[in-house]
């Protein structure tokens, strides 16, 4: 793992020199490599983008929910095929997945590196707990009961397709970056408003990675996902960012009821 990591982060720096303005020949000069070495190590070896989801052991959780009927723990057809194509592209990112899931309840160790919950504040208070730290982003219920997703710098609200009259095939949804509940490290959270809405996100990720890791590198940051998808499959059919990817400070979190959100910057 670490021999990985290292050949990501010299890829990562080589790329970066590059991007400000130094040729390959000047930036094997300035670290004693040839040419040819430098070459070696821009093409090979893992994309320094994979840092976006984390290093090394990648953990993807996914929530059980209590089927209506019987009362059985089961989980969304959509969360697990997103779990799997994000696994799917951290296996080819040199990353090397596994999952769980989030029990019924929500009780979940939110403390650990290189985790992505595909959760949201409904399941778990854990979860919800973290989502609260945005200072912008927010899951709220409106009037009529509905969970809709709030940009407080704007004062737009975000309903699902599912809950409008009419209802039409789309979703919004949640990704971010936040830090966890002990304030050591942090950990991706997304999630639709409902299932389709997490398939979004995911088709975002794995075809966008390389810009999403550019607006944010490793920093944390939230954005709202649209999606409109196919009516028989869930399929996402277009994806797209709703908002500003929002550049959450260190420390940065949401007021308490009543206080204004410190401000958080765009990326």
């Amino acid at each position: 793992m670490e021999v990985t990591e290292l050949a990501r982060l010299r890829r990562r720096v080589i790329q970066e020199l590059h991007e400000s303005g130094m040729s390959y020949a000047h930036i094997a000069q300035e670290v004693g490599l040839t040419r040819g070495r430098i070459h070696q190590i821009r093409h090979g070896g893992p994309a320094p983008e994979g840092a976006f989801l984390g290093m090394g052991r990648l953990s993807i959780a996914t929530p059980l929910k209590e089927e209506a009927i019987r009362a059985r723990p089961v989980v969304a057809i959509e969360d697990v095929a997103a779990a799997q194509r994000l696994g799917e592209l951290a296996r080819g990112l040199g990353l090397e997945p596994s999952f769980e899931h989030v029990p019924v309840g929500g009780d979940i160790d939110l403390n650990r590196p290189n985790l992505v919950v595909i959760c949201g504040p409904r399941i778990s208070d854990a979860v919800a707990q973290v989502l609260a730290q945005d200072p912008v982003l927010q899951f709220e219920r409106a009037g009529d009961g509905i969970w809709t997703l709030v940009d407080r710098a704007t004062g737009i609200v975000y309903r699902s397709g599912q809950d409008q009259d009419p209802p039409t095939t789309s979703d919004v949804a949640y990704l971010g970056r936040l830090p966890r509940p002990d304030g050591l490290g942090s950990l991706i959270v997304f999630t639709g408003i409902h299932p389709p809405g997490s398939l979004g996100v995911v088709h975002l990720i794995c075809t966008q990675l390389t810009e999403l890791f550019t607006q944010v590198n490793t920093a944390n940051f939230s954005v709202l996902v649209g999606t409109e998808y196919d009516a028989g499959t869930n399929e996402p059919r277009e994806v797209k960012t709703l908002t500003p990817f929002y550049r959450l400070e260190e420390g940065n979190h949401a007021g308490h009821d009543g206080d204004e959100p410190r401000e958080a910057r765009p990326a």
